[in-house]
């Protein structure tokens, strides 16, 4: 990549390599924590220099005693290409772009793999105690596949995009008030080959965007895609933090895949994961021989549950190396948001661990106040530098203001994971429904709190697995009733204020837990049921996507409003979702195996309500209990409000509506009427404005006409004129008589 931050180029005496070194100013961002573009001065990128091609080398090891160069090149011998130490702690080092190539001695290297291997390098980094080690490049652009650790020189500026109209619409998009339903996905069990390899990225391409379109998703969400040594670790032990994993193919490949599903209208999410990292030796982990990455103090920087080691968000050079490598996944790679994983580990020091494994912070909380001002500061520069990337936090213990902007001293996320709406669903979901009547507050609470952030409803991947069962095994009693029950909680999800992600597997009803080295049971659609389910979630979806009424007011109470909250004895709730142009659903969701041919519920307006979607239809696998016409509200109390109808309910099910209302005229009967616009099938809105009444004011006395009877004189108290004359004589003080002296 070639870079306009190496504007010098330097000549060391006795060395006959010459190497570009960055400004001053790029130097001191860098170890400021200012610095987006870190890569651009760190790692392996192509340059030119006097009409030939080189390659340049830079690694940050402050306290390494010595630094080389080592690969297939030089036969791995740490003494043939030294690097050269700068003021600031980085090695440097420039060697012919011929050297890397199989035809700078075809007699050496004339093995099959020879060109790729001849391009694979790392750092061999002598701390102070004189020891050697083997480490990969922390800015590598590319790495070896597992076991190997290698990292590879690879040129990303050699693939052209091909996704200008969707980058340009995604920057005016309102990310709030438009559709957002994720499918997430690992790339690595998803689908394989035949033979149970891994599919490549372009594979993957063919076969995964015509299901997204036809399953109706705006987006997909990838589980990390960045290097990582351990399968089992899903990709949330990341390795080589710049490097697209090579399980599936090249970087450019990776791209490929992403370009094809912007061309194709599809969002992409990455999840990325600044928390934590692995102790590998060949990885981050001491460096130069000390903590260059983590805290030093294992009480801040070891994660004792995981295993792994946690990022020092104090020090500045950790910080520009996260935040550039958020921003080089938005910029490089078009990603169209950052997932941020394990974001409450990062915001408390004393998280999974127990008294006496962690330092408090200099006032004596347990926040980690240098993770939080990081995530501020990045969560600034993607919203300035990335117009409509959507930065998304998956955070999990109420920290509050997620989502709100800096300025108002949020951490100025664009959306967050509704952990205690997923937690309090499933939980109530797991319970036998004879029994739900009794945690009922537990589909109620979510609304409590709703609209205090930007939420995301996510049903991950993290709840099929270890034990948890799939979100069809969730469900409780026979086969029956564990469909109908996953179509109802599609449904009521799908109705719920949110932004909407499901883990793949979900869409079909997956019977067993996520594998993560095996691809999905995808057999199970040759069965019935199954097929059902997925039909039921594609209407879902293509429902969601094109009706306002779901998503454009996510975040107030104007989007909202229950109908029936605390019918806890049947398990039903009901209430509307409404657009800005006034249109509403209204959703009711059974949550028993009770069939109500007459439930009445109350309405705030007239008018009528039209069943438009059932989870119960037969189409889906349901009984096929459903409101055959429209039905029209009465003038009868309900509760609080004034109308009122009944409504067949379907045993668990989900039904939507469409409220067609009517607001009743105002006195006085003069209006104005204003027809709100809908689709040609509905009937309009019709909303009676009063006229306004005319003011009351005083009128003028005229001139009186002469056959007009004088007017009656005004009754008046009669002014005294001479208050000795007029008024009585006043009545004399009675006193107390004086006694006399006695003689």
């Amino acid at each position: 990549m070639r870079s306009s931050l190496h504007a010098k180029i330097l000549m060391k005496e006795g060395w006959p390599m010459r190497y570009i070194g960055p400004t001053e100013e790029v130097r001191q961002s860098f170890h400021q924590g200012t610095n987006r573009r870190a890569y651009e001065m760190l790692g392996a990128h192509p340059v030119e220099q006097g009409g030939k091609e080189y390659w340049h080398f830079a690694v940050w090891a402050p306290n390494a005693r010595a630094v080389s160069l080592i690969g297939e090149f030089n036969y791995w011998n740490r003494e043939a290409t030294p690097m050269i130490k700068q003021h600031d702690g980085t090695w440097e080092v420039r060697l012919p772009a011929e050297t890397f190539d199989v035809s700078s001695d075809p007699a050496r290297f004339n093995y099959p793999d020879a060109a790729e291997r001849l391009k694979t390098y790392k750092y061999c980094v002598c701390d102070c105690d004189g020891n050697w080690h083997d480490k990969s490049d922390p800015y590598g652009f590319a790495m070896q596949l597992r076991p190997n650790t290698g990292s590879k020189l690879c040129d990303l500026t050699k693939y052209e995009w091909h996704d200008a109209a969707w980058m340009e619409k995604r920057s005016t998009r309102d990310m709030f008030r438009t559709p957002m339903n994720i499918y997430e996905l690992h790339l690595g069990s998803w689908k394989r080959r035949a033979d149970g390899t891994f599919m490549s990225y372009s594979e993957i391409a063919d076969e995964l965007i015509p299901y997204i379109l036809d399953m109706n998703y705006t987006h997909v969400e990838f589980l990390p895609v960045m290097e990582h040594p351990l399968d089992m670790s899903w990709g949330y032990q990341v390795s080589g933090y710049y490097a697209a994993t090579s399980r599936y193919g090249k970087p450019h490949e990776l791209m490929n895949l992403i370009d094809r599903l912007h061309q194709a209208g599809i969002g992409v999410i990455i999840d990325w994961v600044p928390a934590h990292f692995p102790k590998d030796d060949s990885g981050l982990r001491r460096f130069d021989g000390t903590a260059c990455y983590e805290h030093p103090d294992p009480r801040r920087g070891d994660m004792p549950q995981w295993g792994t080691h946690v990022f020092d968000f104090a020090r500045g050079e950790v910080k520009s190396f996260l935040m550039s490598n958020a921003c080089f996944w938005l910029e490089w790679y078009h990603a169209d948001g950052l997932r941020v994983d394990a974001v409450s580990s990062m915001l408390y020091y004393d998280f999974c661990r127990e008294e006496g494994q962690w330092i408090p912070n200099q006032y004596g909380g347990h926040e980690n106040l240098d993770a939080i001002e990081f995530l501020r500061n990045l969560n600034i520069t993607v919203g300035r530098d990335f117009p409509g990337a959507m930065m998304i936090a998956e955070e999990s213990h109420a920290f509050p203001m997620v989502t709100k902007p800096v300025y108002l001293g949020g951490l100025g996320f664009h959306f967050k994971w509704n952990m205690g709406w997923m937690n309090d669903m499933l939980a109530y979901i797991e319970k036998d429904p004879i029994y739900r009547k009794y945690h009922h507050n537990k589909l109620t609470f979510s609304l409590m709190y709703a609209f205090n952030d930007n939420f995301v409803l996510p049903f991950s991947h993290d709840e099929v697995v270890h034990g948890k069962h799939s979100m069809l095994d969730k469900q409780p009693g026979d086969l029956w009733k564990k469909f109908a029950g996953l179509r109802m909680l599609y449904g009521y999800t799908m109705a719920h204020p949110g932004k909407k992600l499901l883990f793949m597997g979900g869409e079909f009803g997956h019977f067993i837990e996520w594998k993560y080295d095996d691809q999905l049971d995808w057999f199970l659609l040759q069965y019935e049921r199954h097929p059902e389910v997925l039909k039921c979630v594609r209407r879902l979806n293509e429902i969601y996507r094109n009706n306002p009424c779901f998503y454009e007011i996510d975040d107030s109470w104007d989007g909202f409003q229950w109908i029936q909250a605390n019918d806890s004895d049947h398990s039903i709730v009901a209430f509307t979702r409404t657009d800005k142009s006034g249109k509403s659903i209204l959703a009711v969701t059974n949550f028993t195996p009770t069939f109500y041919p007459e439930y009445r519920i109350g309405l705030p307006y007239g008018g009528t309500l039209t069943e438009v979607f059932n989870t119960d239809s037969a189409e889906f696998g349901g009984s096929n209990q459903f409101n055959a016409w429209p039905i029209k509200a009465e003038e009868v109390q309900m509760q609080e409000f004034p109308f009122s109808c009944n409504i067949c309910v379907p045993p668990m099910s989900t039904v939507y509506f469409r409220y067609d209302k009517v607001i009743p005229a105002q006195q006085p009967k003069e209006t104005s009427v204003i027809a709100a616009t809908g689709h040609a099938a509905k009937a309009p809105v019709v909303i009676e404005v009063p006229v306004e009444k005319p003011k009351r004011t005083r009128k003028k006395a005229e001139a009186p006409a002469e056959d007009a009877p004088a007017d009656k004189p005004k009754r008046t108290r009669k002014k005294a004129e001479n208050p000795a004359e007029a008024a009585p004589a006043e009545k004399p003080k009675r006193t107390r008589k004086k006694k006399e002296p006695t003689s």
